[in-house]
């Protein structure tokens, strides 16, 4: 992504491509109630429409009462999907723990194998992703059912990554969680997306999605 582009990211999760898919249907409902206010106003404009003895018209009432809530509910029905998609966990075989801190985040695996990293934002070199590039990557694998625990040690934080479609508060004294599964392999980038701090703007998050075979070397 590029900061010259106007479009949603690539979708690496199923999440990310319902939400695309919920964008292009909000949008096509919108772009034809815009031609046809658009078509009204041309009309009213350039036509003089006088009738004295037209005082109502009930049918006319009757649809642009009824026809908005239809709308509304074409809107509705998948934004409720995808909402409670959301918040499903679905038999994780993973967790993974995330602690956001002032300003760095840290990473527990504690299933089978206790393992811990902390993730710094790594200076900038020549072939680094300016303000994006860390130390330690996350590393998950993918095709894999994962789930994802957030808490902070210190003030608020949020874990983003948009082209996984997820993003959910980090908040001290409390545990929040929400399902992951990746479709491909790569890297995958995000920022702490809460104004947290001075330095909220350097605790990158980048994810390396590997094979299940090559996660359980590496985390063993």
């Amino acid at each position: 992504m590029k900061w010259t582009k106007f479009y949603l990211p690539d979708a690496y999760s199923p999440t990310m491509e319902q939400l695309v898919y919920f964008h292009d249907h909000t949008m096509s409902i919108i772009t034809s109630i815009t031609i046809l206010i658009c078509i009204l106003l041309n009309s009213l404009l350039w036509n003089k429409l006088i009738d004295l003895n037209m005082n109502e018209h009930q049918m006319i009432e009757t649809w642009w009462t009824i026809l908005p809530t239809i709308v509304l509910f074409l809107i509705t029905i998948p934004s409720l999907k995808i909402l409670y998609s959301m918040e499903e966990l679905i038999n994780p075989t993973i967790s993974i723990k995330s602690m956001g801190h002032q300003w760095y985040w840290s990473y527990e695996y504690s299933d089978k194998f206790c393992k811990e990293l902390e993730s710094y934002m790594k200076y900038n070199k020549k072939n680094d992703f300016r303000l994006l590039e860390v130390d330690n990557k996350m590393k998950a694998p993918f095709l894999t059912q994962i789930r994802m625990i957030f808490s902070s040690s210190d003030v608020l934080h949020s874990w983003t990554i948009p082209c996984l479609g997820i993003k959910m508060d980090a908040v001290p004294g409390r545990i929040n969680q929400s399902s992951l599964m990746i479709k491909k392999p790569g890297i995958f980038m995000g920022q702490c997306s809460e104004i947290c701090g001075t330095n909220h703007s350097f605790m990158p998050i980048m994810l390396e999605s590997i094979k299940l075979n090559k996660f359980i070397k590496w985390i063993s």
